[in-house]
């Protein structure tokens, strides 16, 4: 309506509540947004959520990103806008930077935010999808990074690592989170840990015939959301996921690639939160 108009979308919205209460205008839920609502609650119900977001599909569209990357925008600026401090925690990934790429500049000074992963890739450099310095761009609080990569070379270097003081800040961050917000990694040789070159195209398919299904900040799991014991999971330096029994975690994913991890996910309470469209909510209650 602003943007017809050419107004702002504050003053389209005391236009819109004027003529509301006028009796000039009447406004109506109906689908697709009735229809999320209805999908939203089956989904908390089935899977015992703490919150959930339906946004409508759009079948024109090849995104992976569109729609839930504005619904975790909105979600994460809520949490921002509480007065009482918080530990905001955020994983990495393409969905999860785009998100992050929706924040309004805030001033939150009471708030403290910090990275569950690693946010150095495996040449050196500051890895590109890691959100935590483009959200320090736009949210004035205190940050934390996580001076690691998401994998190291053994589990005595892990070990090695979080022993220093810097890291054991960030870790202890971690177990303090209220709410943390991730994305929901498939696996495959075109896989981000592949394509960022943490992992190499044969060691992602052993792997995956050892069961793994999905990844969250690194950290693999199977068709049932169980880490996989041993292997790649000793060499994570990533933050431990928060506890889901007093922190709110919400995966943000959508789309065909996304259905294993994510059903995977939520199957074994990896996450208690899920931001996600209506074909993938469809998918989860049929499952």
């Amino acid at each position: 309506i602003a943007s017809a108009m050419g107004i702002s979308r504050q003053s389209a919205q005391r236009l819109v509540s004027l003529a509301v209460a006028e009796r000039l205008i009447k406004v109506r839920l109906d689908h697709p947004i009735a229809e999320c609502l209805e999908l939203g609650e089956a989904l908390k119900q089935k899977f015992d959520l703490v919150h959930v977001d339906i946004v409508p599909g759009d079948p024109g569209s090849t995104s992976t990103t569109v729609g839930i990357a504005e619904a975790g925008a909105a979600e994460i600026e809520r949490w921002l806008k509480k007065s009482e401090p918080i530990v905001l925690a955020v994983g990495t990934g393409r969905t999860l930077k785009a998100a992050i790429d929706q924040l309004p500049t805030m001033e939150c000074p009471q708030h403290r935010i910090m990275s569950l992963t690693g946010n150095i890739g495996p040449d050196g450099s500051a890895a590109y999808y890691n959100v935590i310095f483009s959200m320090a761009d736009a949210v004035k609080a205190r940050h934390y990074p996580m001076p690691l990569p998401v994998l190291v070379s053994s589990t005595e270097e892990r070990d090695l690592l979080h022993k220093q003081s810097l890291v054991q800040s960030t870790l202890q961050l971690g177990r303090e989170a209220d709410v943390a917000f991730v994305g929901i990694g498939e696996l495959g040789a075109d896989a981000p840990l592949c394509l960022d070159g943490f992992l190499d195209p044969e060691e992602m398919a052993r792997l995956m015939k050892e069961g793994a299904t999905g990844e969250i900040c690194g950290w693999m799991f199977d068709s049932n959301g169980k880490l996989l014991e041993g292997s790649i999971n000793e060499r994570v330096a990533s933050v431990p996921l928060p506890p889901r029994e007093t922190t709110t975690v919400i995966g943000l994913a959508k789309g065909k690639r996304k259905y294993a991890a994510l059903l995977a996910a939520l199957r074994g309470r990896m996450i208690n939160g899920v931001i996600t469209d209506e074909a993938t909510a469809r998918y989860l209650l049929s499952a």
